[in-house]
C-alpha cells in the first residue's frame, strides 16, 4: 500500500528558503532546482518505504519519534502515522536540527 506524503507549512517554507538561498544568494537557479527536486525525490521514496529513513534519538538513546531522509546536505524530518508520512521540517544538516525540532517557540 502506498503512503500519503503530507508537508507541514514549516517544511514548505523550508523548501522555499532553500530554493531562495541557492537561487538568489548563490546565484545558481539550476542548483536550486536540482537540490529542491532531489529533496522531493528522496521524500517521495517514503511512499513505498516509510521506515527507510534513519531514526532520530536523543543523547540518552530515547527515540524522538522522528526519522529523516537525506539529500546532499539537507535532511527531511518526518513522522509516520498509519498510512500518512508527515514531513515536518527540511533542515540543512550542519545546523542544530535537534534544537530546531524541539525548541519551544
Amino acid at each position: 500500500m502506498e503512503n500519503n506524503i503530507k508537508y507541514s507549512p514549516l517544511a514548505l517554507a523550508d523548501l522555499d528558503e532553500i530554493w531562495d538561498y541557492i537561487s538568489l544568494q548563490l546565484s545558481n537557479p539550476t542548483a536550486a532546482e536540482n537540490t529542491v527536486n532531489g529533496i522531493l525525490d528522496a521524500v517521495d521514496t517514503l511512499r513505498q518505504f516509510p521506515k527507510s529513513g534513519a531514526t532520530v534519538e536523543f543523547s540518552n538513546g530515547i527515540s524522538s519519534g522522528y526519522r529523516f531522509v537525506q539529500y546532499g546536505n539537507y535532511m527531511a524530518f518526518y513522522r509516520i502515522s498509519n498510512n500518512d508520512v508527515f514531513i515536518d521540517r527540511v533542515i540543512y544538516g550542519k545546523r542544530d536540527y535537534m534544537k530546531i525540532l524541539f525548541s519551544n517557540k
